[in-house]
């Protein structure tokens, strides 16, 4: 919980203060049973996380501190191996992420009025691979 907290307090700075605290609440309670792809340092220390669902990427959130290091580069390259289609979304107000998946070859596909659960944050709709 840690990586997704300090990851959300550096890049989610738009979230209504009440929608982040459901939210954590939310994540607390999906993260620990989730198949994880973790990303750790020398010492085995987790760094970063995806979650992957058939060909969507659900979440990818680094540790700030490695944010620019090649982790998030790395998990998302172990994703591609397993799906060459890889989907994502991504919110409208997280213009680093967005730059992040446009300049590793990410096109974008569509955007949502809404996030998942019908809170007012519009979603981007990524996919890897040039324009159809």
């Amino acid at each position: 919980m840690a990586i997704w907290r300090g990851a959300v307090d550096a890049t989610h700075d738009f979230l209504d203060p009440a929608d982040r605290i459901a939210i954590d609440a939310e994540v607390s309670a999906f993260l620990p049973a989730a198949a994880l792809t973790l990303a750790v340092d020398g010492t085995d220390r987790a760094i970063g996380f995806m979650f992957l669902y058939e060909g969507h990427m659900e979440a990818l959130f680094i540790d700030p501190a490695r944010r620019g290091t090649g982790v998030g580069r790395a998990l998302v390259e172990e994703a591609l191996c397993r799906h060459p289609h890889l989907t994502t979304d991504v919110n409208e107000h997280n213009s680093q992420a967005i730059g992040f998946y446009e300049r590793i070859g990410f096109t974008r596909t569509g955007r949502s009025a809404t996030d998942g659960q019908g809170r007012p944050y519009p979603l981007i709709h990524l996919r890897f691979g040039p324009a159809a």
